[in-house]
């Protein structure tokens, strides 16, 4: 009898003929890597997100063989390249329309799907939002750099008003998408936005979007330190993150800034920043942030705040669970083979459907 490969926890152990288990190292960083030189720009952002992927693959507990890479067209879209998985390269803003067909094709492969803002807003935009409307249960990670890098710079959908650029020489007229306002009113089930500069924090939301059933969907603060460097420096940068950023977390209050005394609060429906110690403010004033609210009111007033009247939140913001349209389909697609009478191509072409003709 062969030996048989079954998973334990984020080790493999092989199932011998006598039926004994032996154990198998338990998977590292190192076996989500290859032998493929990683070309992108030296200090891209990019680096950073691959690492921290490599890193969290191993402590999810699916074996190496079921996971799958779907990208798009974009630098970040190379990221299949550089796994030591599955993977596909596809065209052009198609990434979530194939990564839908794979999932529903192998439900118990866990399918990533790697786009940056102008393949997911762009030419991409039709399908990410009918992928999050289905709740496909992918994940989808949108690096957002705020402009074309592999292109050479012209402005996406995400570029700020009035940027110049290649495309834009007296500046963008238009103004750009807000993503997060885009999962919420496509129904989404599962948004979180973290920066490139926090490994940390994007190794948890990783995770947590890992194990969300459902599409989930990370956008990365993700810099082009060649077209358009800095672009998130306003929240990053160490001296001012802290009173820049405002990280969510389920369950406890929205508090932040350096000496965490500043706080969200809702005056009447509008929010406000308010300072712990002033004006009577307490820590019970302060909004408690809930991921997993179903009415997402509160959530879109959070993707609706910006520098420089309110800090950026960071984070989960939603996370929310509803019915899969694979496994829906799934179940659709069993329903119908067992109640029909024919189980086989034999049986339709000899049932009494069929005649001869002489």
């Amino acid at each position: 009898m062969n030996d048989t490969l079954i998973s334990e926890s984020n080790s493999t152990a092989i199932l011998n003929g006598n039926g004994h288990t032996a154990p198998v190292a338990p998977l590292t960083k190192k076996d989500f890597e290859n032998d493929q030189t990683v070309r992108w720009c030296p200090g891209c952002g990019d680096y950073v997100v691959l690492a921290t992927v490599q890193k969290v693959l191993p402590e999810l507990g699916i074996p190496k063989e079921k996971f799958a890479f779907i990208s798009g067209i974009g630098c970040s879209s190379r990221f299949p390249y550089y796994m030591n998985t599955y993977g596909f390269h596809t065209i052009h803003g198609r990434p979530v329309a194939v990564a839908t067909g794979v999932k529903i094709a192998n439900p118990d492969l866990s399918v990533w799907v790697i786009t940056g803002d102008g393949d997911a807003l762009a030419i991409g935009g039709n399908h990410l939002i009918h992928g999050l409307r289905r709740n496909v249960d992918v994940n989808i990670l949108m690096f957002n750099n705020r402009i074309y890098g592999l292109t050479k710079g012209q402005y996406s959908p995400a570029s700020d008003h009035g940027i110049v650029t290649v495309s834009t020489p007296d500046g963008a007229v238009e103004y750009p998408f807000n993503p997060a306002e885009l999962v919420l009113g496509s129904h989404g089930t599962f948004y979180a936005r973290v920066p490139d500069t926090d490994p940390k924090l994007l190794a948890v939301v990783l995770k947590e979007a890992a194990a969300h059933k459902g599409t989930s969907f990370v956008e990365i603060l993700q810099n082009c330190v060649i077209f358009n460097d800095d672009v998130h420096a306003t929240i990053t940068a160490k001296d001012k993150r802290d009173d820049n950023q405002l990280i969510l977390e389920h369950g406890k209050p929205m508090i932040f800034g350096k000496d965490k005394n500043k706080g969200i609060r809702l005056n009447g429906v509008k929010p406000e920043v308010v300072t712990i110690g002033e004006n009577g403010i307490t820590e019970s004033d302060i909004l408690v942030h809930d991921a997993h609210e179903e009415e997402p009111i509160i959530q879109m007033i959070l993707s609706r705040m910006k520098l420089p009247d309110f800090p950026v939140p960071m984070g989960i913001f939603r996370s929310v669970n509803a019915p899969c349209f694979n496994e829906d389909l799934q179940k659709q697609v069993e329903s119908k083979v067992e109640k029909n009478p024919m189980h086989s191509v034999g049986e339709m072409f000899l049932g009494s459907n069929v005649w001869e003709i002489k």
